[in-house]
């Protein structure tokens, strides 16, 4: 069974290189409180920049639930990263599907970020209906870090 990986678009006003820092150093800026998996809402939201890097979330009383690792880390074109979140929405060190996100320059100084989630499959029985669910939502993250974007500027 092979599932078409989700993908999403936004451009921003911001070059590649600004736009690759706001979107793996403020993650847990502009992703929606109380939309992860965490018991409590994240204060922060980590991507390691190197390959074998963490990606995980911290909640104010510094407890961490992770999400994947970073597979490769390449600014300010591309992070490539595993989720590591089953079916469950739990995270699982030997499960894994790939989160690539490239950063391509549009005329006029802005970005093209393109997320694409691929490998679904992975996710067996119940990969149709994670794929559906995913497909919903990463374009809402995907427009909250745009519009975080365009009003981070410095």
């Amino acid at each position: 069974m092979t599932i078409a990986p989700v993908v999403t678009t936004v451009t921003v006003k911001a070059p590649p290189a600004r736009a690759f820092k706001l979107f793996t150093e403020r993650m847990g800026e502009w992703w929606e409180k109380g939309k992860t998996i965490g018991k409590n809402a994240h204060t922060e939201i980590v991507i390691e920049p190197k390959a074998g890097g963490r990606w995980f979330e911290r909640d104010a009383q510094g407890n961490e639930t992770n999400w994947g690792k970073v597979l490769s880390y390449d600014p300010p074109g591309r992070v490539l990263l595993g989720w590591q979140l089953t079916a469950k929405w739990q995270y699982d060190p030997d499960f894994l599907t790939e989160l690539e996100i490239t950063f391509v320059a549009t005329p006029g100084g802005g970005t093209e970020v393109r997320l694409e989630h691929r490998n679904l499959e992975r996710f067996g029985d119940a990969a149709a209906d994670i794929a559906a669910s995913i497909g919903r939502g990463w374009p809402k993250h995907i427009g909250d870090f745009g519009t975080y974007a365009d009003q981070h500027k410095e």
